[in-house]
């Protein structure tokens, strides 16, 4: 049992008051480094937790919504104490919703979970066609690309987008992670991709675990 427990719990629950009074004293006895990023990693913990309670179906898009905004707040208030705030950059994501799909709510949540979490986020909008995705990865150089569509026919435009990333000699340079309900596993591996999710939480989990 971690002594972060109770905080893991407070996020999960999005307990917004207590996690900032758990915060609040935490960084009143001037932690190091290492103790500010173990209570940032039980705060991402939290995280995963919300997503299981919304894939459950006692969260909703609102209450993930909140808790990507918890953590942001949270992550505010924990940078100050880091002496060396390199050690909160986690990489970079390219991601936007594919040509055809002008959906983008669980591309925004995942995107300020991803901030949160740390990483540079570079989105290029909806209804993005293959060019676009291309051309930032050129300019930005990112660890990941990141698509996102809701429709069915979304599944054809990610496909046409990690061709054309293949195409531009840029796939193997890349992971690739999709989200949105008709992206199944059978999809993912059809279309080329690294992984895919329909959970922001455990989709910016994967991220972290891809660049170590």
């Amino acid at each position: 049992m971690s002594k972060w427990d109770h905080l893991t719990k407070a996020v999960g629950e999005l307990e917004e008051k207590k996690v900032m009074k758990i915060l609040d004293k935490f960084i009143s006895t001037n932690p190091t480094d290492k103790e500010v990023q173990e209570v940032i990693n039980t705060c991402h913990k939290g995280m995963v937790m919300v997503g299981d309670i919304f894939e459950k179906g006692d969260y909703f898009v609102g209450d993930l919504i909140f808790s990507g905004e918890l953590l942001a707040e949270a992550i505010d208030i924990l940078k100050p104490a880091l002496r060396n705030c390199d050690s909160i950059k986690k990489g970079k994501i390219v991601i936007g919703t594919v040509h055809g799909d002008l959906h983008d709510i669980g591309k925004n949540i995942f995107k300020s979970m991803a901030v949160a979490a740390g990483f540079e986020v570079y989105d290029i909008g909806i209804d993005q066609p293959v060019s676009a995705f291309v051309n930032k990865v050129k300019e930005v150089q990112p660890d990941i690309v990141g698509m996102s569509g809701v429709l069915t026919l979304a599944l054809e435009a990610m496909k046409d987008t990690v061709d054309g990333l293949k195409e531009a000699g840029l796939r193997d340079d890349v992971k690739v992670i999709m989200g949105g309900n008709p992206v199944t596993k059978e999809a993912c591996k059809y279309i080329g991709g690294d992984a895919y999710t329909t959970n922001a939480a455990e989709g910016v989990k994967m991220c972290q675990s891809w660049v170590g």
